[in-house]
């Protein structure tokens, strides 16, 4: 029985498959090729919508059971070169054979374990509420987390945007192996790091990266849409938890841009690096970080960061373009004027730069008492009542 077969076959009876093809031996196939599938779990309706409330999300557009499943893909890493990475699919338990497509991306996380395919948590939820109301819903680990190996290239747009095409890739096999002939459509949200990550994928899609796949909907929700405002606020010490922010990137952007040579030449204290590994937990990290970015950054390193030249300043310009584009869909900014992390003002330079494209663009301030974790959960019920509308 060839490998395919397997994996039909695993598919139909929701057994626990292999991958037993190594992600280098990859030349044969294509990226988005499905590995691997492990189911998470199943719900019906009214554990949905307890499970939902425990999660502080509206519960009120449940109609249908859902299955979710952990998948493993193949990808490319940010040098293209092949690895495999892991999401989280939940399908609808409903008769609908051409279901509408959504996908969930998610925001900072430096733990491999926390991500939706494998725990049970926000990011997980969101998934749950889009597929409990009938849309097939894939919810990407990205790369190096979940049980993707490597590293995580953390706010490096373009291998986060391969890694989310080729999930939806692999989903749209397992569906057709469910006998299932999904929307081509792919309506688009996201939180915090999903945010910006949104509006990377939704230009990808829209300018051809996969031909069976379209820009059906957008909607980042408190994304960091001008990076380098960020970090030079952070620099600062003007957002919350800039300096967790500022640590993993510096340590994701050098391992992706070479930004320094050794640890020392960034960090006073060069262990910080060792916390990025993905196998430290989010509270563990934040325990061994100190307080201001004076404390965490060498002066050199910081002064470098505050003047950027060379392949930082260009990687800056670079992830602060993802709203200079004209989406062919209406597109939604969800953001706060409570949150200190990624900032209204933020959203509102996407709007605006939307709209100079001729974009039709709305920005909705979710409030001044709205922090940036409440955002995703207020914003959400409103995300999905706009898709249904799409």
């Amino acid at each position: 029985m060839t490998f395919s077969t397997r994996l039909t076959a695993a598919v139909l009876c929701g057994a626990v498959v292999a991958a037993s093809v190594p992600a280098t031996a990859s030349a044969r196939t294509g990226r988005g090729e499905l590995l691997d599938v492990v189911p998470v779990s199943t719900m019906d309706t009214n554990q949905l919508v307890s499970y939902l409330g425990d999660h502080a999300l509206d519960a009120t557009r449940v109609r249908f059971g859902v299955d979710t499943k952990r998948i493993v893909y193949r990808t490319v890493d940010p040098t293209g070169k092949p690895t495999t990475a892991s999401a989280l699919i939940a399908l609808p338990r409903n008769t609908d054979s051409s279901p509408r497509q959504v996908t969930w991306l998610h925001g900072t996380t430096g733990y491999r374990g926390s991500v939706a395919s494998v725990s049970d948590g926000n990011d997980r939820a969101a998934a749950l509420l889009f597929a409990s109301a009938g849309y097939l819903t894939t919810a990407p680990d990205y790369l190096g987390l979940g049980t993707g190996p490597g590293f995580h290239p953390y706010a490096d747009a373009p291998s986060t945007v391969t890694a989310s095409v080729d999930a939806l890739r692999a989903t749209r096999q397992y569906a057709a192996m469910s006998g299932l002939h999904p929307d081509p459509r792919i309506m688009i949200t996201g939180h915090s790091q999903g945010g910006h990550a949104a509006m990377a994928l939704g230009r990808a899609l829209q300018r051809g990266a996969d031909p069976h796949l379209k820009l059906g909907g957008l909607a980042p929700i408190s994304g960091p849409l001008k990076p380098s405002v960020l970090v030079a606020k952070a620099m600062n010490d003007e957002i919350a938890n800039g300096v967790a922010y500022m640590a993993y990137w510096t340590v994701a952007w050098n391992r992706v841009h070479h930004l320094y040579d050794n640890p020392a030449e960034a960090f006073n204290d060069p262990s910080v690096e060792a916390l990025f590994d993905g196998d430290h937990r989010n509270e563990e990290i934040f325990q061994h970080l100190p307080a201001t970015m004076r404390e965490l950054l060498t002066e050199p390193y910081l002064n470098r960061v505050k003047h950027p030249a060379g392949v930082l300043r260009a990687k800056l310009r670079e992830a602060d373009g993802y709203c200079d584009w004209r989406p062919q869909v209406p597109v939604t900014i969800y953001s706060s004027a409570g949150d200190k992390d990624t900032l209204l003002e933020t959203s509102a330079y996407c709007d605006q730069r939307l709209k100079k494209h001729h974009a039709r663009s709305t920005l909705i301030d979710l409030g001044a008492d709205v922090n940036h974790g409440k955002a995703a959960k207020l914003a959400l019920p409103r995300v999905l009542a706009d898709f249904d509308r799409g």
